[in-house]
């Protein structure tokens, strides 16, 4: 059986500089391959380093990098994958004070969201507006965009390498 291949993005947006190798080796571990990230100062949080991979391996791999790095102290990190035949895309964004957070994109990068989650929240909000647009927020991750936020700016600009699947 061939499995779809396709390609997505590891923002590791600050890390303490001793987790480096770790993030390395878990992030290539998830997809099979050896990495070996450019490090670079963290101007959003200084101490800390930042890095952006590119990387191509089967459908589901953003996934698994996303889980490897997942609950790890002081690390702030994005994942995307892009969609590919059969295969929705998807982006999951963490940071240690609001966990874990993935949403389905579709082939430009928007969130799309269930209808069964605005169903959700439509009933939620039992028409209180504030209340939606805070379940709507929730649904759309606007948490993690807010605290991410500054620490993409500070990497706008920098060399991405690429990490492909083994064999």
């Amino acid at each position: 059986m061939m499995t779809e291949m396709t390609r997505g993005v590891l923002f590791v947006h600050s890390a303490p500089r001793a987790l480096c190798p770790h993030i390395e080796w878990a992030a290539g571990g998830a997809i099979d391959a050896h990495a070996k990230f450019a490090w670079a100062p963290q101007p959003a949080a200084p101490g800390m380093v930042r890095a952006e991979v590119a990387w191509q391996a089967p459908a589901g791999s953003g996934a698994r990098i996303a889980s490897a790095l997942r609950g790890w102290d002081n690390l702030r990190y994005e994942v995307t994958e892009e969609p590919s035949p059969g295969v929705d895309g998807g982006r999951w964004s963490y940071t240690p004070d609001l966990g874990i957070f993935h949403a389905v994109t579709d082939v430009h990068g928007n969130i799309l969201v269930p209808e069964d989650r605005i169903r959700q929240a439509l009933e939620a909000s039992a028409k209180d507006r504030s209340r939606l647009a805070e379940e709507m927020s929730l649904a759309l991750g606007q948490a993690w965009d807010n605290e991410l936020e500054v620490f993409r700016h500070a990497g706008e600009g920098a060399p991405v390498r690429w990490l492909h699947k083994v064999g």
